[in-house]
């Protein structure tokens, strides 16, 4: 009997969902476009809400589904400060962003952008999580950068993804890679070369974002290249902001021009 009730409510639920939306006259393209509009105006929170709007009325809504992952990650990049409750805001953020993201490639695993999404949401949510969550989570992002390249071989952000990628892993270094392959597993490999080929071609097909720059700047200070860190960094501070965490970024190449000075 309370099986029956609930399936009854949720189909309810679902009847009055579908109604208020042909009540009102939008469609969930609607609602897309409308989050879309939010999105290109920086309006993380508002984009969001229209996205999760859209996915009321089309729950199998691939667009939807991969944009509302992509909404909690602006969100969650955006959260400034330091400390555990910082920690577990974004940790919250990015694991909502990777349950869609996912739900996404189920609905449609053949298109670029849930596989990207997963990857830059699990990416940075492991930054967050201990030394084993992230070895045995790197091994996960690096499949899905590669699925995405492989379905949408344009697509910059991914090759941003997979430049820090074999920055992140070429960091762990000699020693290091041992001791923690005898303790958590086999640690895959990355260079600071392929970092700097990958961001590279990420900066060959869109050269004007600032992210790009920002983590080829990093790659160039591991690689102990002073000077063209500097450039990249700069650069940062010169392009014009065109999304809601350049502002951000802009903050992190400022402060890392200054320790660079002062080294020289």
């Amino acid at each position: 009997m309370i099986k029956n009730f609930s399936k009854f409510s949720w189909l309810l639920i679902l009847g009055l969902c579908l109604l208020v939306g042909q009540i009102s006259g939008q469609t969930a393209q609607d609602l897309i476009r409308g989050g879309d509009e939010f999105y290109d105006q920086w309006e993380d929170q508002k984009a969001l809400d229209e996205y999760l709007k859209a996915l009321q009325l089309e729950p199998q809504n691939y667009e939807a589904l991969w944009k509302i992952s992509r909404s909690y990650m602006d969100l969650a990049d955006v959260v400034t400060g330091r400390g555990k409750e910082v920690n577990a805001r974004k940790f919250d953020l990015y694991a909502r962003g990777e349950t869609y993201a996912r739900r996404a490639i189920t609905i449609n695993p053949d298109d670029t952008w849930g596989h990207f999404f997963l990857s830059a949401l699990l990416g940075n949510k492991i930054l967050l999580q201990g030394k084993k969550e992230q070895i045995d989570a790197s091994k996960i992002v690096k499949t899905e950068i590669d699925r995405a390249i492989e379905l949408d071989p344009s697509n910059d952000l991914a090759y941003h993804d997979l430049g820090r990628w074999h920055r992140r892993m070429a960091e762990i270094g000699g020693a290091k890679r041992a001791f923690g392959s005898l303790i958590y597993g086999s640690i895959p490999k990355g260079s600071f070369e392929e970092s700097e080929k990958w961001l590279k071609k990420a900066l060959e097909l869109k050269p004007d974002y600032i992210n790009h720059h920002l983590e080829l700047g990093w790659t160039y200070a591991d690689m102990k290249k002073e000077a063209l860190a500097i450039k990249e960094f700069s650069q940062c501070l010169i392009l014009p902001e065109t999304c809601s965490k350049d502002k951000t970024l802009k903050d992190e190449a400022r402060a890392e021009l200054e320790k660079l000075n002062k080294k020289g």
